[in-house]
């Protein structure tokens, strides 16, 4: 009879633990003095250029970056680099000529990262735009942008943003970032579902290679397949990222040490966790302090803006505790209100109320993954809400709001994703009192491509608009979220595209809203 983690935590106590010390101890790979050895190869040759990936950027501070690149002449076939450390040359310049170049320096592609590179830069100027490079043997990567955030005690008039999410590569083109690179940024924010684990499926704009990915492999592939698009390629080269994952990035729906299928063994769940979060750092401009532990990585953390903006960016997969009453949409009875379940885990929850208690800033945002917003899909008196979502951990959800409104915590903003469809919606203390007071906003980002082309009324959705007021708008498009802050002002832009089942999608601006400082709430312009 297969075993299901939902009931075996106290039988696998033990080895769960021993397991996780083991995977940590044997997957923290160090960065080894190479040099030491004499098992560089310093000077490799390539029979086609290896930087076919692209370069990226994130985590901007106000002194520095990380840039990253990989080298993978054969991307989707193991990325075609023989087993060896390889050295790795990089530049950062004012100029993209490389005319005034104000740092360079080497680093080691290791095997044991798939031959990719992150590069953390320090000692540049706030607020500023640089380029960057890397060589490898003869060849050079294409040119990256990057901006560093400005100094922390700044007071920037503008900051220009984009968040967007889920992206099915089998659903369609990417064409949101076709329109997305058009814009003037200073970030774009990524809230999960960078990668879909799904096996390859037929009839569908584009296909996955392979069956389920499973294997550290088989998520490098699925991450260079995404990696090889054109115009996400583009979105990276020209913009500093801050990422996290949702559920996609490893499997769908897991909750912490919980898988959403019967019968998985807590050994086999951990190695396929370590290889996925392993493959997500890989090909992420992340920093050291990112870097995986077996089947555990730190992912949140936050960046800040100067006083105009602080993003705190979240993780509300890794510790979380499992789905309620059995997943899905349920009423919200039953362990919807256990007061030991949490969406946050209880460190990353008293780190985000830390930051909050300490921030200087008049934006307050929250990038994380499913809707805080307590909607309700079902159908007259038999309400029905998501499991997977905020409201399935009612006591966590109201304990962060009632935080924010009595700490008086500045202007909330709450960025979402997963869901597929845009929302935009006032979050308050009591959804059932339409009366009771706002905290914040909630801006929730359709999908990049996954559902495919959307547009069309969705009877569950539409419903859903009508019976809960703090809904202020809901669209089923495809796209992106373009946000516009000054110490005044909030203003997001929804574009989207009406198809992605082919390139080439013009882009409309389906609806603009406000959020005015010190007032919360948003509304249409």
């Amino acid at each position: 009879m297969p075993i299901h983690p939902h009931s075996q935590s106290r039988r696998y106590g033990i080895e769960r633990r021993q397991f996780l010390q083991y995977l940590a101890a044997v997957s923290a790979i160090p960065y080894a003095s190479w040099a030491a050895s004499g098992r560089i190869n310093e000077n490799p040759q390539f029979d086609t250029n290896p930087f076919t990936l692209g370069v990226a950027s994130g985590d901007p501070e106000p002194d520095g970056v990380i840039i990253w690149t990989r080298l993978a002449p054969n991307p989707l076939d193991g990325g075609g680099m023989d087993p060896e450390p390889v050295k790795v040359r990089w530049e950062v310049a004012t100029d993209e000529a490389f005319s005034n170049v104000v740092q360079k320096g080497d680093a080691i592609a290791s095997p044991q990262l798939g031959h990719s590179v992150h590069v953390e830069l320090s000692k540049l100027k706030p607020h500023h735009w640089y380029y960057y490079r890397f060589h490898s043997g003869n060849e050079t990567s294409p040119t990256g942008r990057t901006r560093t955030a400005p100094d922390y005690d700044a007071s920037p008039d503008l900051m220009r943003f984009a968040f967007t999410s889920c992206q099915h590569y089998e659903s369609g083109f990417f064409n949101g970032y076709t329109h997305m690179v058009q814009e003037d940024l200073d970030l774009v924010v990524h809230l999960g579902d960078y990668i879909y684990e799904y096996a390859g499926a037929e009839n569908r704009p584009r296909k996955h290679i392979g069956r389920e990915i499973e294997t550290l492999d088989e998520y490098r592939t699925r991450y260079a397949q995404y990696r090889l698009d054109k115009d996400l390629q583009e979105a990276h080269r020209l913009f500093p990222w801050l990422v996290t994952w949702d559920d996609h990035e490893f499997d769908n729906n897991y909750a912490n040490l919980v898988s959403e299928e019967e019968g998985i063994s807590p050994e086999s769940f951990l190695m396929r966790r370590a290889d996925a979060y392993q493959a997500y750092y890989e090909f992420m401009p992340l920093r050291r302090r990112s870097f995986p532990q077996g089947p555990k990585m730190k992912l949140y953390r936050e960046c800040k803006y100067g006083r105009l903006a602080n993003f705190q960016v979240l993780d509300t997969r890794q510790y979380r505790t499992d789905q309620p009453n059995g997943d899905h949409q349920k009423p919200m009875e039953g362990k919807v209100f256990d007061p030991k379940a949490t969406m946050l885990g209880s460190a990353q929850e008293n780190w985000l109320m830390s930051n909050l208690l300490q921030s200087h800033s008049i934006w307050n945002v929250l990038a994380q993954q499913v809707m805080m917003a307590p909607l309700n899909r079902g159908e007259g008196e038999d309400k029905r809400y998501s499991m997977d979502q905020w409201p399935g951990y009612e006591v966590s959800r109201r304990r962060l709001l009632n935080f924010m409104h009595d700490r008086k915590v500045p202007n909330p903003v709450v960025l979402t994703g997963d869901i597929h469809l845009n929302w935009v919606n006032d979050l308050q203390l009591d959804f059932k009192d339409p009366k009771s007071p706002l905290v914040g906003t909630e801006l929730v980002g359709t999908s990049m491509t996954s559902a495919g082309n959307g547009g069309k009324p969705i009877p569950e959705y539409e419903r859903a608009r009508d019976q809960n007021d703090f809904v202020q708008w809901y669209n089923a498009n495809r796209g992106y979220v373009s946000c516009e802050l000054t110490p005044k002002k909030w203003t997001s832009f929804f574009r989207t595209v009406p198809f992605v089942d082919k390139p080439g999608a013009p882009m409309e601006t389906k609806a603009t809203f406000v959020v005015e400082e010190g007032r919360p709430g948003a509304r249409p312009v």
